[in-house]
């Protein structure tokens, strides 16, 4: 073995590890021996860290890393900054080029300011959700003058003023993410434009923003990218400002906008003809034959989403004729979408990698057979609420689309058991009903290795026979949505433990049948990090304790009205589940202990429902509040218990950056 590995040096090695992506695959490379060590710390540029006094040691072990995710660090405030960067510029800082602050609430200016001069070769910073954000935050921001790529989603308190001292500090911004700043107004955006000449991306989602704003981003030459879902202020005089400025722009966002029509988007686009991307979901009640007829210009055209349009025969034929670049198409909740109207779309040629169809409700199996026939690359097929397929598109899909990745069939209740083992829409298991056990459906079997994502909620057909066609045959799957499929029991889980290994997603609310054996099995998948279990009132503290001691993983847990689990449980989460950032215990039979022990022991926990919880009391409430308090960004809790909590914990809660949620 020794000699073997001798023979692989270090340009090999790496070389190798570049193929490998999944998170468990590296950690194996890993273990192998301390050269496959040594050369997986020089090969690493990112780390996400849980603990900040670890940075300086981490940095010294891996030499190439340069992007940094604080995001899940609860203890980031200003103190802890103050002690990593401490006096001059340490090491580790010095090569830093990106950093993540997402939701880190407890960070101020003066530790963010701290950061920024500290950082002199710092290009990209997120930190969305940061609630308290303000312009003081902004002003600190505005130190980081080599900074290409700033996102401040949700930053509340950012007025004009903060976007002003960015515009100024950070001239060579690329990327700015603005969503949701709702105190940012036409005058900050003008400013934005003058200063910000080298924009390429802009995001100025949800604000109230006027056309205005679009006359002032028409000057930026450079930009390539606009997203202005929700600006329902703008108006058709924006769009005409845009097409007749903005020479380099290839996506436009349009999404929500209600005061615009399909004309202005077709002024836009014959403006525009090299555009890219064309998103403009749930804007226009209307697209009359001329505004299609724009679409023509568009030959380059790769992605277009126009969910909840009404669209025509017409739209069809000019985008196979015309679109020959298209890779995506988004036509959820459009009506008019018929069969017809998919043949001719995916007769020319048109090679589409994804579709979303979802409540397309009059498609019926020869659309999804054209789609399968004529589209063999695709990944990802959205077909949630069309009610009218039956197993004879499954058989299609498991035929065809060998490639495909994602399948979404969320409340489609003609997929059964037998559609199901078919081709189990991917699997490409087709069923005995077709195969008559031949060595043909075997071939069709051997092609499920890409299924990534299976969404069958509300398909209340299934059992775990088919669960089971899925567990033995896609064993890459990493998502899998069985909500309400009241079919599925323990059997079903005991297939997913064994076959599907990489299982990071998983939702089994409401599917009654499972029991505490079906959470034993579920132990077995160690890379479970989202789990929803709601109502599953035959699992008790026993099965909770079996998943929380195999699911070392596990970041969400949803177990709300899980009547039937005890403290036994949720102790045993307690000691456990050290990396829970999520939990939604609302409904359950937690008492005060049980509380206080998940709410103290949980030192990554962030994210806490805890509506109705009938065995705590006041008191229980405010000591679990109080141990958390430090690390908490969320907590949802019932309005009766403002009146009882003492202003005290409410006050420190929201002094760290959490917001309380009375429900």
């Amino acid at each position: 073995m020794d000699s073997a590995l001798f023979v692989l040096n270090e340009d090999l090695l790496l070389r190798i590890l570049s193929f490998i992506t999944h998170d468990s695959d590296r950690k194996a490379f890993r273990l192998v021996c301390k050269a496959f060590l040594r050369v997986d710390s020089f090969h690493r540029t990112h780390l996400r860290i849980l603990r900040p006094e670890f940075i300086t040691t981490l940095f010294s072990k891996f030499p190439r890393i340069y992007s940094l995710d604080l995001s899940v660090c609860p203890q980031i405030d200003d103190g802890a900054v103050s002690m990593l960067v401490g006096y001059g510029l340490p090491d580790w800082s010095r090569r830093l080029r990106r950093l993540v602050l997402s939701r880190t609430t407890g960070l101020k200016a003066a530790g963010l300011e701290m950061l920024m001069k500290s950082c002199p070769v710092l290009e990209s910073i997120d930190v969305s959700y940061c609630w308290g954000f303000g312009d003081r935050e902004a002003a600190a921001l505005s130190f980081g003058g080599s900074l290409r790529d700033v996102k401040l989603d949700r930053c509340l308190g950012i007025t004009d003023v903060g976007l002003a001292k960015i515009a100024i500090g950070c001239q060579c911004l690329e990327k700015l993410s603005l969503m949701w700043c709702i105190e940012i107004t036409d005058l900050g955006i003008d400013f934005l434009s003058k200063k910000c000449t080298q924009l390429k991306q802009l995001d100025i989602s949800y604000l109230k923003v006027t056309s205005v704003s679009l006359h002032s981003i028409s000057s930026m030459e450079k930009l390539e990218l606009l997203a202005m879902v929700g600006c329902g202020i703008v108006d058709n005089e924006g769009l005409h400002y845009l097409g007749k400025g903005c020479p380099s722009l290839q996506a436009l966002d349009v999404s929500r906008c209600d005061r615009l029509s399909s004309s202005a988007l077709a002024f836009l686009i014959n403006g525009h003809p090299s555009m890219l991307q064309v998103y403009a979901s749930h804007c226009f009640h209307e697209f009359p034959t001329k505004v299609i007829q724009g679409l023509k210009d568009l030959k380059n055209l790769k992605k277009l989403i126009l969910d909840g349009a009404p669209v025509s025969e017409s739209f069809f034929k000019i985008i196979n004729f015309n679109c020959k670049y298209l890779v995506e198409i988004g036509l959820g909740k459009c009506k008019g979408v018929t069969d017809k109207g998919i043949l001719q779309l995916v007769s020319g040629g048109v090679n589409l990698n994804i579709l979303n169809l979802t409540c397309c409700s009059e498609l019926t199996d020869n659309a999804i057979s054209a789609i399968a026939d004529t589209c063999r690359s695709v990944l990802c097929l959205k077909l949630e609420c069309c009610n009218l397929l039956t197993e004879k598109s499954l058989y299609h899909l498991g035929l065809h689309c060998s490639l495909l990745e994602e399948l979404d069939l969320t409340d489609c209740f003609g997929v059964n058991d037998t559609g199901e083992a078919q081709a189990i829409v991917l699997l490409f298991l087709l069923s005995y009903l077709f195969c008559h056990h031949s060595d043909q459906g075997l071939y069709y079997l051997s092609k499920c290795t890409k299924l990534i994502c299976l969404k069958l909620g509300l398909c209340t057909n299934i059992t775990d026979k088919g669960l089971c066609c899925v567990a033995r045959n896609c064993s890459e799957i990493r998502e899998l949505d069985l909500y309400r499929c009241q079919g599925i029991g323990d059997d079903g889980l005991y297939a997913l433990s064994s076959g599907c290994k990489r299982m990071q997603k998983l939702n089994l609310s409401y599917c009654s049948e499972v029991t505490d054996r079906g959470m034993e099995c579920l132990g077995h998948l160690p890379e479970l990090s989202d789990l929803e279990m709601r109502s599953l009132l035959n699992v008790t503290g026993t099965g909770l304790t079996a998943l929380a001691t195999g699911c070392k993983r596990l970041a969400e847990l949803d177990v709300k009205d899980c009547a039937s689990i005890d403290d036994s449980g949720f102790m045993a989460l307690a000691y456990y589940s050290r990396n829970l950032q999520q939990i939604n215990l609302s409904h359950c039979a937690i008492s005060d202990v049980g509380l206080c022990m998940v709410m103290g022991n949980l030192t990554r926990l962030q994210d806490a429902k805890l509506v109705n919880l009938y065995n705590v009391s006041t008191n229980g409430f405010e000591v679990a509040l109080r141990a958390s308090c430090v690390r908490l960004k969320k907590v949802k809790l019932i309005a009766s218990l403002r009146l009882h909590l003492t202003p005290d914990i409410v006050k420190t809660l929201k002094a760290r950056g959490c917001r309380i949620r009375w429900d």
